[in-house]
């Protein structure tokens, strides 16, 4: 191998000969030594790869104040670190999107069986008969208290109560499969 301040000014003057005889030398230890960085012989040659470009494309500006050698293993060293942080960025950039995915998904689905149960409950409240649908309605969409309901129906604060715990038995029994706790945040949100 000629000595560096031929090759570095071979290189700097655009002299392919000399270009190709500094990577024919230097390719495969670089990608070996590259490789105590990246973990596939792949991503070291690519690595390797872009170098020799990068030096290739920028040649006549090529400023080298060490040895040919040192220069080369340094440069391979910081684009090695430069191409570990971009893939670190980038997986962490895919964790993100892959769980604003999920979490779009489980918000869609759990839009999907809230509506679901919407329809549902209200079909089953059109099933209590009326005395008790009545009394359901305006404890659980109007607010109003069970002595309230009482006066208002002109009917005794225990029939109330009674009518409200066959009702919600009976609505806890149709909506069993969603499970008590929607149907209880749906009919103490009166999302209704």
């Amino acid at each position: 191998m000629a000595d560096d301040k031929y090759l570095i000014e071979g290189i700097k003057n655009g002299d392919k000969q000399i270009f190709e005889e500094v990577y024919r030398d230097f390719y495969i230890p670089l990608c070996y030594y590259c490789l105590r960085y990246v973990e596939t012989l792949e991503d070291s040659e690519g690595i390797v790869q872009n170098l020799f470009v990068k030096i290739w494309e920028k040649h006549s500006t090529l400023e080298i104040n060490t040895s040919l050698k040192s220069y080369l293993y340094r440069a391979v060293q910081n684009y090695a670190l430069n191409f570990l942080s971009k893939k670190k960025s980038h997986e962490k950039y895919l964790m993100l999107h892959a769980r604003e995915i999920k979490n779009s998904f489980e918000l869609h689905q759990n839009t999907m069986v809230e509506d679901e149960l919407r329809v549902l409950l209200k079909h089953a409240i059109l099933k209590l008969p009326e005395k008790r649908r009545r009394i359901f309605e305006l404890s659980r969409f109007e607010g109003m208290k069970y002595n309230r309901i009482a006066d208002k129906l002109s009917i005794s604060v225990k029939t109330v109560e009674s009518q409200m715990t066959k009702a919600l038995k009976y609505l806890r029994i149709v909506l069993k499969d969603y499970g008590y706790f929607m149907v209880f945040i749906l009919l103490n949100a009166r999302l209704l």
